[in-house]
């Protein structure tokens, strides 16, 4: 699929980054050293250093264009970016940390499940992350049913549903001799203002690989599917007087050694 678009992504930056927030509350350690994998265009990692003054901060992404962009607006100059991938970094790449954290980023990686564990080892005190648990939500059934449609299928073929666990059984596959687990989910209910909020805010995650791949095809198709797709989400979340409410569920996990 194409690059991801920094821009296109923070345009929700508040509704995106709060989830992160309460990641880092239920965090029990001190560490002096942290890998942040997908750390996107590195507009947390602030949350990092207020939280932990002093520790060294490495942010790693698979995105040119969100590296690049962590790097040239440099709001927190106390960190480093670094193009990286979340399966080389669970299987040795890259310097371990007291801290590894994650932020809607796992459920990207091809079974991720299998690489929790390794992921926990290759921390010094915490592993901790959170993943988007909306894959049965209208925005991503839609996604998947307008893709299906002719002649967009020819073009994308099936959508995948990039299913994540429950906490329980996050709980299961990070429980072990020498490890607490903390895991739980939360459903937000976001107010999104602006034409098409819904659209805007899953082109820039969800729906981007659909998107690009109609886009490389034919910028057209895009553009018909995109009007198509809309008056769906349109009609499954309604604007009203205040916005338009979209529930949007996570799920969190935190492991800590002991």
């Amino acid at each position: 699929m194409a690059d991801w678009s920094p821009t296109e992504y923070l345009h929700y930056d508040g509704e995106r980054s709060r989830p992160f927030a309460d990641l880092l509350a239920r965090v029990d350690a001190q560490p002096r050293t942290i890998v942040d994998l997908g750390c996107g265009p590195g507009h947390l990692t602030a949350l990092l250093h207020a939280r932990w003054p002093g520790a060294d901060v490495v942010g790693i992404d698979s995105s040119p264009a969100m590296i690049d962009r962590a790097r040239a607006t440099n709001d927190d100059p106390q960190a480093r970016y670094e193009l990286g991938d979340v399966t080389e970094y669970a299987c040795g790449t890259g310097a371990r940390a007291d801290l590894v954290i994650s932020n809607a980023a796992l459920q990207w990686v091809p079974d991720h499940r299998a690489l929790l564990t390794r992921l926990a080892d290759r921390a010094g005190q915490a592993f901790a992350f959170q993943v988007p648990g909306n894959h049965d939500a209208p925005s991503h059934v839609l996604l998947r049913s307008v893709a299906a449609r002719p002649p967009y299928a020819d073009v994308v073929g099936p959508v995948e549903r990039r299913a994540t666990a429950d906490p329980s059984e996050y709980l299961d596959l990070l429980a072990r001799p020498g490890w607490r687990v903390d895991a739980w989910e939360t459903t937000y209910v976001h107010v999104l203002t602006g034409p098409d909020p819904v659209l805007r805010w899953i082109s820039a995650t969800g729906a981007r690989p659909t998107l690009a791949a109609l886009d490389a095809h034919d910028p057209a198709l895009r553009e018909r599917f995109e009007t198509e797709y809309g008056a769906a989400l349109r009609e499954a979340y309604p604007a009203r007087g205040y916005g338009t409410a979209l529930e949007f569920r996570r799920v969190f996990a935190v492991a800590t050694r002991v």
